[in-house]
């Protein structure tokens, strides 16, 4: 199958499952976002660690897991935010199994599973704090419109680069020698477009000048999270994180903005009492 068919059909069906898991229910929210952090942390540790310390990253993953249905049912379910804390049960398994590891000089590599928790599994366990209102009541849009904006960014910026920026300033070379300030640029004009649409069609429903703002932030947080992911891939000398999306790459590869923009937007929004 020609690469830029596979890519477009393969394309409209993650969309298709990120629109509907995100605006469906929330249990069907529940089980995209569980499904996208398995994925993605399973990822990062293969990346990271290659076939050592399964068992402890099992349990790290396992405890992503945990800490994503406690913050759910918290606010789901009205669970006493005190029972967040068991979460960190499996954490001390994990560095308990680590001490028992023959191989004393890979120790240090218990370091990514610590790591894969903190940039994976918290910023998507905090991702609830977006769907559910005060009272409880689920509304999936305000995080279909932050994918959106992330999207338009990603976009853009691929579409402005290759037009203009091949023999343009790279933005930063030594890790991402393909990315430029043209696709910089483009991306941030398409955030800010994208943005404007959702504000204009009620989709997403806070100030105008507040959905620009959070355009920007946005954008510069996706590209310092693609660029992000990308050291790592590079350190470890990987070109895609997985090949579960067909002629895109793993869940790494297309969630590494989402993972800085989304708390970066939730964040902004919190501090001017949007949400």
């Amino acid at each position: 199958m020609n690469q830029t068919v596979k890519r477009t059909i393969s394309g409209i069906c993650f969309l298709a499952i990120m629109v509907c898991g995100l605006l469906f229910n929330k249990f069907a929210y529940a089980a995209l976002i569980i499904l996208i952090m398995v994925v993605m942390m399973y990822e990062f540790y293969a990346l990271t660690m290659g076939h050592t310390y399964k068992v402890s990253r099992g349990f790290a993953i396992f405890a992503g897991v945990i800490l994503f249905a406690l913050v759910f049912s918290s606010y789901a379910f009205r669970l006493p935010a005190k029972f967040i804390g068991l979460a960190l049960i499996p954490l001390l398994v994990v560095m308990t199994l680590s001490l028992y590891s023959k191989d004393r000089a890979e120790f240090k590599m218990v370091a990514n599973i610590f790591t894969g928790m903190i940039y994976i599994a918290m910023p998507l366990a905090l991702s609830n704090i977006l769907v559910f209102t005060k009272e409880g009541e689920f509304s999936g849009l305000l995080v279909l419109s932050f994918f959106c904006i992330i999207w338009g960014s990603d976009i853009g910026a691929y579409c402005f680069g290759l037009l203009l920026g091949k023999n343009g300033k790279k933005l930063f070379p030594s890790i991402s020698p393909k990315k430029s300030w043209a696709g910089f640029w483009g991306g941030l004009a398409t955030a800010f477009i994208t943005a404007l649409v959702l504000n204009l069609t009620g989709l997403l429903v806070i100030p105008w000048y507040h959905s620009l703002i959070l355009a920007i932030l946005m954008h510069v947080a996706g590209v310092y999270g693609d660029l992000f992911e990308s050291q790592w891939k590079r350190i470890n000398d990987v070109k895609d994180s997985g090949n579960i999306i067909p002629g895109h790459g793993g869940f790494l590869d297309r969630f590494d903005s989402a993972i800085f923009a989304i708390p970066t937007g939730a964040l902004y929004l919190m501090l001017v009492g949007l949400i």
